[in-house]
């Protein structure tokens, strides 16, 4: 295992791939890697980049990627891509857009199926960003699905969150209440040649005046065009004020030091889940108790409650 650690260490692009295929299987090699790992990290900045459907958040990481390649950074980028429910797989789709990345040694492209997990991101883009960290990237860039107001999942991974939005994405005002502006470090209206454009850079910034400050920092609102690389250098910027800020502040500690506590909470419950599941399978009496809620001879609330009394899950026996 120690030679598997210092290839990582030493930025080998197989042995990321084969780690990160590891963590995604849940295999319990990944465990002790990562134990080994955990104190070479830290050092990557990680920026996570939202936003609605079509509003050309690939083509921002596209062009930030090649942006930071010229300024000599190495960059890891994870992708979410949405799972189909009838095949299970996914479709992959960023890769085909960032193509011309493939043969830089110092980038690493990965495409993460979310696997029917909500909240735009799945679980593990939060491990699979500490193994970018310790194979030596500099930045790690982190594009969720673009799932709405419910993709909040990106808080709990990036430094900075980048929150894009086109012309048309809709009523600004409204758009400004869902629950994914709230999260926003950086504003990026893309495609802001189009109509619409300056009135949403006016509405996002008219909202953000009239919100309370709670955290001492004041989004900034950028206009780009991605496709022509058109203000990503200013965006890029922005990013960089960012984590000034919060190094200044001491946030940037404070906040991964929180997404640690959540990462392993996450880890805790998707355990107890997976473990419980086993249970059920194994143990004939399990079913009965099944067929009984389903029957209605049993209240799902206080049976379930009564079952986790006896569950060897909280009994602590040895087996667990």
């Amino acid at each position: 295992m120690q030679e598997v650690v210092q290839r990582l260490l030493a930025g080998d692009q197989r042995t990321l791939s084969r780690l990160i295929s590891l963590v995604e299987r849940g295999e319990a090699e990944a465990a002790q890697v990562l134990q080994a790992l955990d104190a070479h990290t830290g050092r990557a900045y990680t920026v996570g980049i939202t936003g609605p459907p079509g509003a050309g958040k690939s083509t921002i990481v596209d062009r930030l990627t090649a942006l930071l390649r010229r300024q000599g950074a190495s960059v890891g980028i994870l992708a979410a891509d949405p799972t189909s429910p009838f095949s299970g797989g996914a479709l992959l789709g960023d890769r085909v857009r960032m193509q011309r990345h493939y043969l830089d040694s110092q980038v690493f492209i990965r495409s993460v199926a979310t696997r029917g997990q909500t909240g735009g991101l799945p679980r593990t883009v939060k491990t699979l960003a500490r193994l970018l960290d310790a194979a030596g990237k500099d930045v790690v860039l982190v594009e969720t699905v673009g799932v709405g107001q419910t993709e909040l999942g990106v808080l709990e991974v990036a430094d900075s969150v980048l929150l894009v939005l086109v012309p048309e994405s809709g009523d600004a005002i409204q758009t400004l209440k869902a629950g994914v502006m709230e999260i926003a470090d950086i504003y990026a209206v893309n495609k802001a040649d189009r109509p619409g454009a300056d009135q949403l850079v006016s509405a996002i910034t008219a909202t953000l005046q009239l919100s309370p400050n709670t955290r001492g920092w004041t989004p900034p609102v950028v206009k780009t065009e991605a496709h022509r690389g058109e203000g990503l250098a200013e965006l890029w910027e922005q990013v960089e004020a960012h984590r000034r800020f919060q190094t200044a502040a001491s946030l940037l500690s404070q906040r991964r030091q929180q997404r640690r506590v959540k990462e392993f909470m996450e880890m805790v419950e998707e355990e107890l889940g997976r473990r419980w599941k086993e249970q059920i399978q194994r143990e004939p009496g399990m079913e009965n108790v099944l067929q009984q809620v389903a029957r209605g001879d049993l209240e799902p609330y206080s049976a379930a409650l009564d079952m986790l009394k006896t569950s060897p899950l909280l009994a602590g026996r040895s087996e667990f």
